[in-house]
Parts: structure tokens; C-alpha cells; sequence
């Protein structure tokens, strides 16, 4: 069951109507009650307005669907009900703009209720708001206009040109500044996705090749499908955590056009160093028998080096050797490099016999 039928009777159709049923009856309705064809016939111009925009919400099946599921006060309200005192539609849709289902039977309250949508202008309550009627039109028979095998010269009674390139994409419509709009249409959103990456890929530089499952409209039959894309990542040196890898018009397709893709560089932590902007930090665990007596270690950098470091005199916690371009590269020069620092930590024994402190204090 649907909630009301007011956009399939405006067709003379039935709720369970299939696409191509759709688009033949309002491919007839739109031909009968064309302006052009009826230039001294006013109420043919309203019904042709009521055709077009009938077509609009059902030839998509995700807004055939909610109209199915809420009716057509809701659905014109984004899908929230009614605002209390509007008669059953949202502000700014009664008494708008003139021309579009004016008058239509089966409303309730026992009687006709006569009301207007709104044309690209804005709509009231963040509701939904109609394309032009005419350039709905033109989209259609652009498009095929369900595939009856003579639109380009139907197309042309009314444009004076072709439904297919050419003189298509200059109708009169675009001409006379009626071209296709929307009042707020949707933005485009922005998908953010992590990017994990190691200290070395972020050193070195790599390539990734990230496989991704979007949603976009199948040409023919008008519903979603799920496809898979596979995205060239470029990770240059020297990126870092944060850093935004940026894909326009990859994820899935929205009223607004098709989603951005963002991947956020984040750092996987390192077993011996840690990050400081273009600074590598490492720590070397000393014991204090080590840390009075000296002590030597071979320490590693991030490209393959080795440095031995040592000390033979006492080591205090928190001495540090630096050692000069042995960091992260910057993104913007890579030839320039940041520094590796060297960090002592030293462990203390947590408890000493009555022998050891006897000794420790007459040694030092």
C-alpha cells in the first residue's frame, strides 16, 4: 500500500507502475499539454507543470519510494510530517509560485484543496523543491524520452533543434535563462577515511592502490548499484600524521553530485623512534651500573645508518646526543631533513641489600 496516489492518477497510472510505464505516460501527457501546443489553453500549461513534476519524484526510486512510504504533504517536507498550521503542506509551498498541481482531487477534508509548489525558488521547512517543468522535459527527451524511436524530431517541435547534441544543448530553455535548478541544492559531502602508514613509507615515499565500493545510479533502469574503484595513492616523503590525500568526485553519487574522498595520513607507532614534526626521537635504556661506568650502543637511523655511541664517564637521565640531518625529510623539500635525537633513560634499582648500601656509600 502507498500513502496516496495523487502523482500516479496526475499520470494515469498505477502505483505499481514500472519505469518504462512512467516514462510513456509522461511522455504522453507532456506532448498533449505542452505549451507550445497549446498557447491559448492556459489550464493544458498547469497540467503540464503537474505532469513534469510528477515525473520528476517518480522516475527516481529513492524519492518514488519515501513519496510511497509518507505521501506527498510529508515527502515535499523532507520526510518530517507537516508543520502544525500549514493545512497539511510546509511553508512556503501554499500560495507560492504560481502554476503546479493546482486543485487536485482526493486531498481530504471534503473538498478540493488548491495549492502550489514552489519552481527553483526556495521551499520552505528544508523541504524538497522542483526542478523547472521545462527543462525536465527536455532532460527527458534528451535522454531517450523512453525510447519510442522518434524524439530528435519531437524534440525539435518544441526547441527547434535536436534531442541529441547540436542544437539540443541550445533549447530554448537554456536560452531564455531557464535552465535547470534546485533551491539549496544539497551540497556535495566530504568522506574522510584513516590512511595508517609506517615511519619508513613515510619516509621513503610509496605508492598504494586502495580498492573502494561506491554507490551510483544505473543509467538504464535508474537504480543504485554498488561498483568497485581502485585508487593510485601517492604518499610523498615526508608526510605527516593529518596530512589530507584529496580525491574529487570518486565515492558515491548524491542529488548534489558525487561524494569527495579524503585519506588522513595517520602514523603507525615505531618500535625505536618517535616523531617530533621533522625530529626523530630515540630512547637507550641505561642501568646505573652502566650509567656510572660507561656504557656503548649502536644506534640506527631510519634511512639504514649505524652510529655507535658511548660514553665512559657517569651518564645523567635525560642526556641526549643529536645527531644533525639524520630525521624525517619535509614534504615540501625533500632534500632537506630533520634531526635524530638520542635520548638517555636510566633504571634504577628498585631496592639494595644492607651490603650494597655499604658499599655504594663508601664508594662514593
Amino acid at each position: 500500500m502507498v500513502a496516496d496516489t495523487k502523482l500516479y492518477d496526475v499520470l494515469s497510472i498505477s502505483p505499481t507502475a514500472t519505469q518504462d510505464e512512467i516514462k510513456k505516460a509522461y511522455r504522453k501527457a507532456a506532448l498533449k499539454n505542452h505549451p507550445d501546443k497549446n498557447k491559448d489553453n492556459p489550464a493544458a500549461g498547469e497540467k503540464f507543470k503537474e505532469c513534469s513534476q510528477a515525473y520528476e519524484i517518480l522516475q527516481d526510486p529513492e524519492k518514488r519510494k519515501l513519496y510511497d512510504q509518507v505521501g506527498l504533504d510529508e515527502f515535499l517536507n523532507g520526510g518530517r510530517g507537516a508543520p502544525p498550521g500549514a493545512g497539511g503542506m510546509p511553508d512556503g509551498y501554499a500560495g507560492g509560485m504560481p502554476g503546479g498541481f493546482g486543485g487536485m482531487p482526493g486531498m481530504g477534508g471534503g473538498g478540493t484543496r488548491s495549492f502550489h509548489f514552489s519552481t527553483g525558488g526556495p521551499g520552505g521547512g528544508g523541504g524538497f523543491s522542483f526542478s523547472n517543468p521545462e527543462s525536465i522535459f527536455a532532460d527527458f527527451f534528451k535522454q531517450g524520452g523512453a525510447g519510442m524511436g522518434d524524439d530528435d524530431d519531437i524534440f525539435a517541435q518544441f526547441t527547434g533543434g535536436s534531442s541529441r547534441g547540436g542544437g539540443g544543448e541550445r533549447s530554448r530553455y537554456r536560452d531564455s535563462g531557464m535552465s535547470r535548478r534546485r533551491a539549496r541544492t544539497p551540497e556535495v559531502t566530504t568522506v574522510e577515511k584513516p590512511l595508517p602508514l609506517t615511519l619508513e613509507e613515510l619516509f621513503k615515499g610509496t605508492k598504494k592502490k586502495m580498492r573502494i565500493k561506491r554507490k551510483t545510479y544505473d543509467d538504464g533502469s535508474g537504480k543504485r548499484k554498488v561498483e568497485d574503484k581502485i585508487l593510485d595513492i601517492d604518499i610523498k616523503p615526508g608526510y605527516k600524521a593529518g596530512t589530507k590525500i584529496k580525491f574529487q568526485g570518486v565515492g558515491d553519487q548524491e542529488e548534489g553530485g558525487t561524494q569527495d574522498l579524503h585519506f588522513i595520513v595517520q602514523e603507525k607507532p615505531h618500535e625505536l623512534y618517535k616523531r617530533e614534526d621533522m625530529n626523530l626521537r630515540m630512547f637507550v635504556e641505561l642501568d646505573l651500573k652502566e650509567a656510572l661506568t660507561g656504557w656503548t650502543r649502536t644506534i640506527p637511523t631510519i634511512d639504514g645508518k649505524k652510529f655507535t655511541l658511548s660514553k665512559s664517564g657517569p651518564t645523567g637521565p635525560g642526556y641526549a646526543e643529536t645527531y644533525p640531518h639524520q630525521g624525517m625529510p619535509s614534504s615540501k623539500k625533500p632534500t632537506e631533513r630533520g634531526d635524530m635525537i638520542v635520548e638517555v633513560k636510566v633504571k634504577f634499582p628498585t631496592s639494595l641489600t644492607v651490603a650494597q648500601k655499604s658499599h655504594l656509600k663508601e664508594i662514593l
